[in-house]
């Protein structure tokens, strides 16, 4: 629940705010507004499988796989060349990929229990 809870706000923020963000982070405030798309839609589905009696083992594998693509997604955006964020943006895309990551793995331990 967490994860989507987070999520959501981050992709709330980025829908409702994008101008503000873009130009703090230097990002383009159509790929925010994107972005923001995709990870509301993630958080609904996260905190559905989050607040059913029996989660599918599948579901949380694709929800584990979401992660991990995000998180190496975001590390690769970060040192890749392909947008140019500010300083500020470089930094809260890698600490978003640490974040990210790290649902990944809680959520892999709790597959493995």
């Amino acid at each position: 629940m967490l994860d989507a809870a987070v999520t959501g706000v981050n992709g709330a923020a980025y829908l409702l705010a994008a101008g503000p963000l873009g130009e703090l982070l230097g990002l383009s405030p159509t790929l925010l507004r994107v972005l923001g798309g995709i990870l509301v839609a993630f958080a609904l589905a996260v905190w559905l499988t989050a607040t059913r009696s029996a989660v599918p083992r599948g579901v949380v594998v694709a929800i584990v796989a979401v992660n991990a693509a995000w998180a190496v997604g975001s590390v690769a955006v970060a040192i890749g060349g392909w947008t140019s964020p500010t300083t500020i943006g470089a930094l809260w895309v890698v600490a978003q990929a640490i974040v990210v990551g790290a649902f990944a793995e809680l959520q892999a331990t709790a597959l493995r229990r």
